[in-house]
């Protein structure tokens, strides 16, 4: 079953890069005692996902930020490497930019879906939320294809 409102988080540990290396960071260093927006993407350098959805945090971060915020993560399962060079190409140094490998945090979530038929296996649904100290207050996950929900504008106004 899906993660819903009002759930925790699962612990899981997703990697970001630190001094050039993948880092194990955990879930709870990443959210708790914070207010975090985290997005998922179902891959880095995909079109959507590339020219949408991470621009549209990457250009709305200072106003989600004002709006209490301590920090807006972005996760697909892809590794370090690969996430902090779409970070790099993309400006989002104002974003955690997490990579969930083997999607054991998108999975322990219940939002992974089969992308087999596209050569990409097992990804992460698109989807949006709004975290308060690991504890899930909102979340907007896309129906198959769609890119309304969970983009930066209609988070920032659920904020």
């Amino acid at each position: 079953m899906a993660i819903q409102e009002g759930d925790r988080l699962p612990d899981a540990t997703l990697h970001v890069m630190a001094d050039g290396r993948p880092t194990a960071v955990s879930t709870s260093e990443l959210f708790a005692g914070k207010k975090v927006v985290l997005f998922a993407v179902p891959g880095a350098f995909t079109p959507t996902c590339s020219e949408a959805h991470l621009p549209g945090f990457v250009a709305n971060a200072d106003k989600i930020k004002a709006k209490g915020v301590d920090s807006i993560v972005c996760v697909a399962v892809n590794d370090a490497f690969v996430m902090d060079a779409w970070g790099r190409d993309r400006n989002a140094e104002e974003l955690v930019m997490a990579g969930d490998g083997n999607s054991d945090f998108t999975q322990a979530l219940g939002l992974e879906m089969d992308g087999t038929g596209f050569g990409l296996g097992t990804r992460s649904q698109r989807y949006a939320m709004v975290v308060d100290d690991g504890v899930v207050s909102k979340l907007a996950v896309e129906a198959p294809g769609a890119f309304e929900v969970s983009k930066a504008e209609a988070i920032l106004e659920a904020l």
